[in-house]
């Protein structure tokens, strides 16, 4: 796996006069082969920064970085794969699970290697094989986000970005995928940038944490150091909305707005 990293990178929508500001100079590094979350709420940028990542957002100014390189953003192979929030739209659903996952692969192998190659991606993310054939519409949200899985998988690429994967599946089915994350990491080194809007998901699964507040990480270092003595304030709201966790003295400006509005 690869090193990723985001040196003062800014996105910005809207025009010369009436600009928009997403991501505000963020410098970020995934390591190879770690798990490095990026945690904030909605409208704080951490999608945007993913999608400037994979070319679906514009970069005003800064660089994105692969191994010390410009990311390519031009054909077919892309070392970049993400996996999206939504597992019910990630997927065509006019296409099976195989050729869903097929379609990222490199080109090269027969046909007979691809079906091959698909299979085994199935049963790495723990799904039945026989799934290859069905539409998404079959599967359940855990099942399709386990597909969703193996289709980033089947790109072979040098890091993966997980945008908010389990936010959008039933609380009873978030663990099984986490603890999947936490096996496919381990048993394949996965460089992984892992977003989530939840603190005790990231503690889970990743080893360093980037907090991300108005476009701008305000925050980060290794889970055991962010996490356990925060320095910022919006560090320790989002730890006081942890279950489990003891209120943070100093509330964050956002939160006594959110609760006088």
């Amino acid at each position: 796996m690869s090193e990723l990293r985001f040196d003062d990178v800014t996105v910005r929508y809207g025009t010369a006069r009436r600009p928009f500001t997403a991501v505000d100079g963020v410098s970020l590094t995934v390591p190879a082969g770690q798990v490095v979350g990026l945690v904030g709420e909605s409208g704080s940028g951490k999608s945007t920064l993913a999608r400037a990542a994979v070319g679906l957002a514009p970069v005003h100014s800064g660089q994105i970085l692969l191994d010390g390189e410009p990311v390519p953003r031009r054909g077919r192979v892309r070392p970049l794969q993400m996996v999206f929030q939504d597992p019910f739209s990630s997927l065509d659903p006019r296409m099976t699970i195989g050729e869903s996952i097929a379609e990222p692969m490199p080109p090269g192998p027969s046909r007979a290697e691809r079906k091959r190659e698909v299979q085994r991606l199935l049963s790495l993310v723990h799904l039945d094989p026989v799934m290859a054939g069905a539409l998404p519409g079959r599967l359940s949200g855990g099942q399709r986000q386990r597909a969703a899985l193996a289709r980033a998988l089947a790109g072979q690429p040098k890091v993966v970005i997980a945008d908010e994967i389990t936010s959008a599946l039933d609380v009873s089915i978030q663990g099984a995928v986490l603890n999947l994350v936490r096996e496919l990491q381990r048993e394949l080194g996965l460089s992984i940038l892992f977003i989530s809007h939840n603190l005790a998901v990231v503690r889970y699964v990743a080893s360093h944490v980037a907090v991300m507040y108005q476009g701008q990480i305000v925050e980060q270092g290794p889970v055991s150091e962010v996490l356990v003595a925060p320095r910022h304030d919006y560090t320790r709201e989002l730890l006081a909305a942890v279950p489990g966790s003891r209120p943070s003295p100093q509330a964050h400006p956002a939160a006594t707005a959110r609760s006088s509005s």
